[in-house]
């Protein structure tokens, strides 16, 4: 399983809704066994630069380029890149118990 995590920072406090809200589309691509989008939930000195959080898993690397291949990711990028001023990403391969 591959575990895709994406963090945002809005360019204004004003946009961050509109990014979880844009965001939140992805649910509906279907490639992802799991997909959260959530507001950050830690306000502490060191993490208040993210404002939201995508959390996606993955069955292989088919299942996740397929997810960034579909119409809605493209729909989702379009609407929340003007608003953001970070992104930043990972994919790793979850560790089999």
């Amino acid at each position: 399983m591959i575990r895709h995590i994406v963090l945002f920072r809005a360019r204004r406090p004003d946009d961050v809704e509109a990014i979880r809200s844009g965001l939140d589309r992805l649910r509906e691509i279907p490639d992802a066994a799991h997909l959260e989008v959530a507001l950050n939930g830690r306000q502490d000195a060191w993490s208040s630069e993210i404002d939201v959080v995508v959390y996606g898993e993955f069955r292989d690397a088919a299942a996740l380029e397929a997810y960034k291949a579909h119409p809605l990711y493209h729909e989702a990028i379009r609407l929340v890149r003007p608003l953001r001023d970070l992104r930043i990403a990972a994919d790793y391969q979850a560790p089999t118990d």
